[in-house]
């Protein structure tokens, strides 16, 4: 299928882990171009070269003036943008009486103020060119918390009340421009194979589906939600958890 002919789609964090599956679901079913935004440039080479319709730009997604930049010049290229992809996060653990400021600050900075800078440069051409989508990717963690991530579930926690209120804001005057999110359960990806497998074992057995997620699992969702398969979807949050929570 071609469930992205002819898009133009942003993938924040697009170099690697879920943005880079993100990148490659989206050239397969069609796009026309998918720019993966990322700090690392290293892993752009060989992006290009296996997706051509792939481009790597090197942007931060704190720097409003960057991207402010980088939007400019994909509507001067394409007049529009179709789908952004909110994906590019990090992680500082800790336990509360532990967590430094600069690792608070950090956090939100890249995951809560990333996806509002990111979104207040492109709804705006969106609601112009009168229709978009926009998936932020959240977390589990997001929606029920977890021990020493009280940064982390912030941000997560923070995406989803943002994209409720963008799907009420960016909906206005007509225009159909949606706003939806994914909530990832555990998902293997190259941060996650640090993690030990003894403390992964007892959250796969209790996990319905018996597994963790698969990068694939997580780029699937986030191409039903950007396609116009979902074209009557918004303000909703997509857990992709094997069932992980009920």
């Amino acid at each position: 299928m071609n469930r992205m002919k002819d898009k133009v789609c942003v993938v924040t964090g697009g170099a690697q882990g879920i943005g880079r599956g993100i990148v490659e679901t989206f050239v397969a079913e069609g796009a026309a171009r998918v720019y993966a935004l990322d700090m690392n440039a290293t892993d752009f080479p060989e992006l290009e070269r296996t997706c051509p319709a792939a481009r790597g730009v090197v942007v931060n997604v704190t720097d409003a003036a960057a991207i402010e930049a980088f939007v400019e010049k994909a509507k001067a290229e394409f007049g529009r943008i179709d789908v952004l992809v909110n994906n590019a996060g990090i992680t500082r653990d800790a336990l509360i009486h532990k967590m430094s400021e600069a690792d608070w600050d950090a956090v939100i900075a890249v995951n809560l103020k990333g996806p509002f800078l990111m979104t207040k440069y492109i709804a705006p051409l969106m609601m112009e060119n009168g229709s978009g989508s926009i998936v932020s990717i959240s977390s589990v963690v997001g929606l029920d918390g977890n021990i020493g991530q009280s940064n982390y579930a912030a941000t997560k926690g923070g995406v989803v009340a943002m994209t409720k209120g963008w799907a009420k804001e960016f909906a206005r005057k007509g225009a159909k421009v949606r706003a939806n999110a994914v909530s990832p359960g555990y998902t293997r990806t190259p941060m996650i194979e640090s993690v030990p497998e003894k403390v992964l074992e007892p959250i796969i057995a209790r996990t319905p589906l018996g597994r963790l997620a698969e990068i694939r699992d997580i780029a699937n969702a986030v191409l039903f939600l950007s396609s116009d398969e979902a074209e009557f979807i918004t303000g909703q949050v997509l857990r992709v958890d094997g069932g992980l929570v009920l």
